[in-house]
């Protein structure tokens, strides 16, 4: 009514405070839900009632009574504590989980090294002493299994030159 009263357009105020029409729109219709909540329901109304050269403090006031009476939420600092602590506790499970994956990673990546280091010193010990080749005796395998017992040892052969 205000703003009406002193024939100021609702695009001006938009230009000014830089503040969507549909929030200015659902401000005047009492409409409180379709705002953003919490700190930035405030700004909007202190925003709005500086355009209309009215006391913010009073707006805003007003503003807060009106949203008790329809329902609201009336401890809007306390959501805001618990949203920015709800976004810091999301961040801290976020590093807490990607560590927990590197961890995961070195350690798989750990025992590679480690046993692919064993296999070696055990293939290089065995061929220095001979019991390399025998430890696959590949001619009493069965005929079956004669295409990839070839194949075997046609690989064991290149390791072993």
């Amino acid at each position: 009514m205000e703003r009406i009263s002193r024939g100021i357009a609702l695009e001006h105020i938009t230009a000014v405070t830089k503040i969507s029409q549909r929030h200015l729109l659902a401000l005047e219709q009492e409409r409180f839900r379709l705002l953003p909540g919490g700190i930035l329901s405030k700004g909007i109304v202190r925003g709005y009632a500086g355009a209309l050269g009215l006391d913010q403090q009073d707006w805003t006031d007003r503003f807060l009574r009106a949203c008790n009476a329809s329902g609201q939420p009336s401890d809007e600092q306390e959501s805001w504590t618990a949203f920015a602590s709800n976004v810091g506790r999301a961040r801290i499970l976020r590093r807490e989980a990607t560590e927990l994956r590197l961890r995961w990673l070195l350690l798989l990546l750990f025992f590679s090294l480690v046993g692919l280091s064993a296999f070696l010193i055990v293939r290089y010990y065995g061929l220095r002493e001979g019991w390399w080749s025998t430890l696959l005796p590949l001619h009493n395998l069965a005929p079956a299994t004669h295409g990839v017992s070839t194949w075997v040892h046609g690989v064991l052969a290149r390791f072993q030159s």
